[in-house]
C-alpha cells in the first residue's frame, strides 16, 4: 500500500496540467462511480492524473491513484486495496486500466456497495462491456468516452492557442463568421496536414519521430492483447485481423464484397462480418451502414473506414480524398450519428447531408437535397453551403 501511494504521489507531481482536454469539464465529478473507456493511447491516464492535480490537491491525502496492471494485484484483490484505503480516510479511488484485472465488475459493483462515501473512477479499453458484465454496473456507474484529439486541440498543444468550441448546428449557420474568428489566431491550413499525419494521439509530443512505431505497437496490442482478452478471439485467428484490416486500408473507403473478402481472408461470412464489428469497437475502424437502426454484429456495413487519419498514413499511403472523409467521419462521430446516404458521402443525425471534398468540390451533386453542404479542403473561408473541411475539428 505504501508503494503503491508512493507511485501515486509522484506520477501526479509530474504530471503536466498546461494542456488540458475538453472532457475534463464534461465529466460529472460529483457521481459516486464514474467510467472512462476509449482506444489506448488518448490520453485516459493523463486526464485522470490532471483532474488529481488540479481539483483534488486539497485532498490529496485522501485519494489514491493506481493502475491494475500493478504486480501488487497478482496477490491482492482490488476490493482489499479499498477497504484498506478506506479505513484510512480514503475518499477518492482512481482506477487505470480496470480491464486487466480478472472480475473487476463484480468486485468494483461490491466496493460501490459496501463503502458508500468513496467515490471510484476507471478508465478501461474501449471494449469494456458495463451493461454485458458479469456484474451489471450500468444502473451504477457514469461512462464517457474518449477520443484522440480534435483539431482544435491539437492546434492548443502545439501553437499554445485556446480555441472555442463550435457545435455543428453553429458551424451550420455561422461558419464564416467563426472562421474569420479562428483566423485571427493561426492560419489553420498551415497545421492541418501535420495533424492529419501525426495530431491525434497524444504522446506525439513526446518523441515525434518514433510517433509511427509507437503507433503500431499500440495497434498490436489492441488486436493481440486485448481482443483474446476481451471478446475471446483465439490467438490463432489475429494474423487475420490483421490482414482484414490492412485490406481495409488499402481501399479505404472500404465498400465491402464479404463474399470475395471471406475468401481472401479465409474465415467464413458470419466471423468475417464479426471480425468487422470487432475492429470498429476497438477504436481502429469506423463502420458506415444506411440504416442506423437495429444495426447488428452479423449486418454488413455499407463503407468502412479507417478510424482516424493518423493510423491511415501508418497502415496504408492514403490518397487525399480518403484522408478527407476519414478525418470528416471521425471528428463527427464523437458526438453524433452517421450513416450511408442514397446522395453525398455522409447523412449527420439523419438530418444533414454531406459531400467531401477538394476546394474545387461545388454543391451540384446535392443540391437538390434538403439541408446538404460541401465540406471542402483547402479554403480558409466558406460561402453558404460551402464549409471549411478544417472547421469540423472544432466540434469538441
Amino acid at each position: 500500500m505504501e508503494k503503491i501511494t508512493e507511485k501515486y504521489l509522484q506520477k501526479v507531481q509530474h504530471t503536466d496540467v498546461s494542456f488540458v482536454r475538453n472532457l475534463l469539464d464534461r465529466i460529472n465529478w460529483k457521481a459516486r462511480l464514474i467510467g472512462i473507456k476509449g482506444p489506448r493511447g488518448v490520453g485516459k491516464t493523463t486526464l485522470m492524473l490532471q483532474y488529481i492535480k488540479l481539483k483534488l490537491a486539497h485532498e490529496i491525502e485522501n485519494t489514491l491513484y493506481v493502475s491494475l496492471d500493478n504486480i501488487w494485484f497478482s496477490q491482492n484483490k482490488l476490493v482489499d486495496l479499498a477497504d484498506m484505503f478506506v479505513k484510512r480516510g480514503g475518499k477518492h479511488l482512481f482506477l487505470d486500466e480496470v480491464h486487466k484485472y480478472p472480475n473487476w465488475s463484480q468486485e468494483l459493483k461490491n466496493i460501490y456497495d459496501d463503502h458508500p462515501k468513496l467515490q471510484v473512477v476507471f478508465t478501461g479499453s474501449s471494449l469494456l462491456e458495463i451493461l454485458n458484465a458479469r456484474a451489471d454496473l450500468s444502473r451504477r456507474a457514469v461512462v464517457y468516452h474518449m477520443q484522440g484529439l480534435s483539431f482544435r486541440e491539437f492546434l492548443a498543444i502545439d501553437q499554445r492557442i485556446q480555441l472555442s468550441v463550435f457545435p455543428l448546428e453553429e458551424i451550420l449557420k455561422n461558419h464564416l463568421a467563426i472562421s474569420q474568428e479562428v483566423l485571427k489566431s493561426v492560419k489553420p491550413l498551415q497545421y492541418f496536414p501535420q495533424y492529419l499525419r501525426h495530431g491525434y494521439y497524444p504522446f506525439y509530443q513526446e518523441e515525434l519521430d518514433l510517433y509511427e512505431s509507437r503507433l503500431e505497437e499500440i495497434i498490436n496490442m489492441m488486436l493481440e492483447i486485448e481482443l483474446p482478452l476481451l471478446r475471446q478471439v483465439d490467438i490463432a485467428y489475429v494474423p487475420k485481423i490483421k490482414l482484414l484490416l490492412l485490406t481495409i486500408a488499402e481501399s479505404a473507403p472500404f465498400v465491402a464484397n464479404v463474399s470475395k473478402l471471406s475468401e481472401r481472408i479465409g474465415i467464413n461470412r458470419n466471423t468475417l462480418l464479426q471480425y468487422l464489428h470487432f475492429l470498429e469497437e476497438i477504436g481502429l475502424t469506423q463502420n458506415l451502414f444506411k440504416e442506423a437502426k437495429g444495426i447488428s454484429r452479423l449486418q454488413k456495413p455499407n463503407k468502412i473506414y479507417v478510424d482516424n487519419t493518423n493510423l491511415a498514413y501508418v497502415l496504408n499511403a492514403p490518397d487525399m480524398g480518403n484522408l478527407r472523409e476519414t478525418f470528416f467521419a471521425n471528428q463527427l462521430s464523437y458526438q453524433h450519428l452517421l450513416t450511408y446516404p442514397e446522395k453525398g458521402d455522409f447523412l449527420i443525425d439523419e438530418k444533414y447531408t454531406f459531400e467531401i471534398g477538394g476546394k474545387g468540390k461545388d454543391t451540384r451533386q446535392i443540391q437538390k437535397i434538403p439541408q446538404s453542404y460541401v465540406a471542402a479542403d483547402d479554403i480558409e473561408y466558406g460561402f453558404q453551403h460551402r464549409i471549411p473541411l478544417w472547421l469540423f475539428g472544432f466540434l469538441y
